[in-house]
């Protein structure tokens, strides 16, 4: 029988403490020195250490492990798993992972530092990657063996990294232009940011619109938003129509416009991106922006399971989107 590696055996190699190595284990990479950090996170994979939890899990689980990541941003509000698109997301690769006899498991984060010690912890297949920063992928890469695919990334990112994409300009063109083609002549777009997929969803939003097309940059905290609206309000009645650039401030907008008594969607109309289920729980439903979520999770699955044969993989997937027309926009 093979013996098990032990804490103590990878820090007497290294010749360090117990608690150094634990430290990197855990995440806590303030506690040392980078070049330390690298120097323990190789000797784990090279030794294959797993912690405790792990072992009894892959003892009783003998299925492979695909781990999912999910940026814990301030703007969930430390709601991120009751997010409807997060939700949505992790129930279609819940299924996926399931159909292809593997198992998941899902983690919040808010550094690089804490997925960069899941990766070590677990004997991963690969990893999913969703809501952080382009620029956090090449440092991952350099210090995560194994495989992983990203969801929105703009663009190419390094070797053994997928981006899986939704057409985001697309989106954003395809809600613009049924906005023109039902007699709005002022649309306003509304954002927490002015980069990334948001940025792509406002600038294909113009495409679509044209000359009258607005942009307006909210506020990422619920309070400050209300109250922003609140202040913004006699200017958001200048518009007949907004595009919201998720589903989820489609909604929050709707129940204040609702609640200031602008009539939805006579005096204005409001439509979303994601089509996730908040969609249908508000009224009147939602025109929203659909993304395939199945079809995303097999994409990512697809290109971690050829990353780890060895294959070609793309190192980019765009999927296409299509606009749901519900209850919240009208003609004018």
């Amino acid at each position: 029988m093979e013996e098990k590696v032990r804490l103590s055996d990878i820090a007497s190699e290294l010749g360090l403490s117990t608690a150094a190595v634990s430290y990197v284990l855990h995440g806590k990479t303030g506690m040392v020195s980078e070049r330390t950090a690298a120097r323990v996170r190789r000797a784990l994979e090279e030794r294959g250490y797993l912690p405790r939890a792990a072992e009894v899990l892959l003892a009783e689980n003998p299925a492979k492990i695909v781990g999912v990541v999910i940026n814990s941003h301030e703007k969930y509000e430390a709601h991120v798993l009751e997010d409807a698109f997060i939700a949505s997301a992790l129930n279609a690769l819940s299924a996926e992972t399931a159909g292809r006899g593997l198992q998941m498991i899902v983690k919040t984060a808010d550094s690089l530092d804490e997925i960069v010690s899941f990766a070590t912890m677990w004997n991963l297949e690969g990893l999913v990657l969703i809501g952080f920063c382009h620029a956090d992928y090449g440092h991952l890469r350099e210090n995560v063996r194994v495989p992983f695919a990203v969801y929105d990334a703009c663009g190419a990112i390094a070797e053994r990294v997928c981006a899986v994409n939704i057409d985001d300009r697309r989106g954003g063109f395809q809600v613009g232009e049924y906005f023109r083609l039902c007699g709005h002549r002022r649309a306003l777009c509304l954002s927490d940011n002015e980069i990334d997929m948001d940025w792509e969803r406002w600038e294909g939003f113009c495409e679509g619109f044209g000359s009258g097309a607005a942009f307006m940059k909210i506020p990422i905290n619920k309070a400050e938003r209300t109250a922003f609206y609140r202040e913004k309000l006699p200017e958001i009645r200048s518009f007949s129509a907004v595009f919201a650039v998720s589903d989820y401030y489609a909604v929050d907008l709707i129940h204040f416009l609702q609640s200031s008594g602008v009539e939805i969607p006579g005096e204005i109309s409001v439509a979303g991106f994601d089509d996730t289920p908040l969609c249908q729980m508000v009224y009147p439903a939602l025109t929203s922006v659909r993304q395939d979520n199945a079809e995303r999770a097999r994409a990512a699955l697809d290109a971690i399971a050829k990353m780890r044969a060895g294959e070609p993989a793309e190192s980019v997937i765009t999927l296409s989107t299509s606009l749901v027309v519900r209850e919240s926009t009208g003609s004018r």
